[in-house]
């Protein structure tokens, strides 16, 4: 029993999150499938979250291991831009390092292998999307 009560509280949590490819140093890429919406102006809103392979070092900061972001797809212009954007040093442990929130967020072409352009691709059905 208690077994089953394990696989079930996993289950949810696993589904959660859907790698939707990997950046251009190797990072994988998620979306959180629960966070994704379409506007009536065929705007995509969606969190997408970047484990990094290897800790990018801040120095005197200390290790980032991932980053999540809150961000906004225009398809039809190849845009994206950030609403939030949370850094972290420890992630499941909630150690955040930044925390910052775009007022008004702006949009902007992506670069290629960041996770946006891996987002944008994956959202908007570009080749080597989704």
């Amino acid at each position: 029993m208690k077994i089953l009560m394990l696989a079930l509280l996993i289950v949810p949590q696993a589904a959660r999150w859907k790698e939707i490819g990997k950046t251009g140093t190797g990072n994988p890429v998620y979306a959180d499938t629960r966070s994704i919406r379409t506007a009536p102006d065929g705007i995509i809103s969606a969190t997408v979250r970047v484990v990094y392979t290897k800790p990018v070092t801040i120095p005197g900061k200390g290790e980032l291991t991932s980053s999540r972001a809150s961000a906004m797809f225009n398809c039809t212009a190849n845009t994206f831009a950030v609403k939030r954007n949370t850094l972290f040093h420890d992630e499941k442990a909630n150690r955040i390092y930044q925390d910052k929130v775009n007022k008004i967020p702006g949009y902007g072409p992506t670069i290629g292998g960041s996770f946006a352009d891996v987002a944008l691709k994956y959202f908007c059905g570009k080749a080597g999307g989704g």
